[in-house]
């Protein structure tokens, strides 16, 4: 799915609230700008049940449900 361009209002309520009238609640979230490591879990119901769902934050500012890749240490001059 395409999400540059989208706030992450948008992508909970295509992702998880659809035609809901309960309403979605932050469960979890995380923001270390040293680590460029930011991600929010969102909670909403469906029918009877709760679901889940994490939503991550990438270096070009988009929200999407899959974490960045992580910069992995490298030698250099080799």
């Amino acid at each position: 799915m395409a999400s540059s361009g989208r706030s992450l209002r948008l992508m909970v309520e295509h992702w998880l609230v659809g035609n809901s009238s309960k309403g979605v609640r932050v469960t979890a979230f995380r923001n270390r700008r040293s680590e460029s490591e930011c991600y929010v879990c969102v909670e909403a119901f469906r029918g009877t049940r709760p679901v889940a769902m994490f939503f991550f934050r990438h270096q070009d500012g988009t929200w999407r449900i899959y974490p960045p890749n992580r910069k992995l240490p490298a030698l250099w001059g080799m």
